[in-house]
């Protein structure tokens, strides 16, 4: 199984993508808004835990280090959009 995807929580056996592959899909230079630049910084961030995709354990990583967040809610926009878009 590729490194980036994980069994979904359902432990139903569909592949669903870490937090961090999602976000990447939503980068660009220069961004066009504060989702393409927060995936902008997550790739730069060597210590983003890249194969997350539990909320707790993502929002306590950005609430200490990420500071090119100018507010948790872009997190949680793009935390609702990737649970509504890899549920499927």
């Amino acid at each position: 199984m590729p490194s980036s995807f994980i069994l979904s929580e359902k432990g139903d056996g569909v592949l669903r993508k870490s937090f961090f592959h999602y976000l990447m899909k939503f980068r660009e230079e220069p961004p066009r808004d504060e989702l393409a630049e927060f995936a902008n910084h997550a790739f730069h961030d060597h210590s983003f835990p890249k194969m997350a995709s539990q909320y707790d354990e993502l929002s306590r990583y950005l609430e200490l280090n990420g500071f090119y967040l100018s507010s948790m809610a872009i997190f949680d926009e793009a935390w609702d959009r990737y649970i509504e878009e890899e549920k499927e």
